[in-house]
């Protein structure tokens, strides 16, 4: 078992709010000079994406260490935003809410998953490609391009 493994998921709250604008800030701060300003994300109010929106967070010893906010459609699930503070990247905690964005997504009976990204941040491109998800067009959008992506899950048998 992994660190990881032993911080169980668990819906935000109201109170989270600023822990997580925070997190997502420190998260996406180094993107800042990539593209030329802040990305999307940086600029949330999540107190409303807390009430409006599926969010899960990671939290370790009382510290938020990643968040997950997903949007239920008619037909698929918005991955809107996935974010580890910069300490903990790498270590899997992206991997692990993006099976439990999976998770959701069967529980809400839909097959596929929806998210989008900037053109500039290729580490995600990456990884997005690596955990099955392929683009499927890409639209301007503040001076560069905004990657979207889908992946068609499975029920399990």
């Amino acid at each position: 078992m992994t660190v990881n493994d032993t911080l169980p998921p668990r819906r935000a709250t109201s109170s989270d709010a600023e822990s997580i604008r925070v997190l997502v800030r420190e998260a996406y701060s180094k993107w800042v000079g990539v593209i030329g300003r802040e990305p999307k994300p940086m600029e949330a109010d999540y107190g409303v994406a807390v009430r409006d929106h599926l969010v899960w967070v990671l939290e370790d010893a009382g510290v938020l260490v990643a968040v997950l906010e997903l949007i239920p459609h008619e037909d698929h699930v918005l991955i809107e935003n996935i974010a580890v503070v910069p300490m903990r990247q790498k270590r899997g905690f992206a991997s692990r809410l993006m099976r439990l964005a999976e998770t959701q997504a069967r529980e809400f009976g839909m097959i596929e998953l929806r998210l989008y990204t900037n053109e500039h941040f290729v580490d995600n491109l990456e990884f997005y490609a690596r955990l099955g998800y392929a683009e499927t067009h890409r639209q301007p959008f503040r001076g560069s391009d905004t990657v979207y992506m889908t992946k068609r899950i499975d029920f399990p048998a």
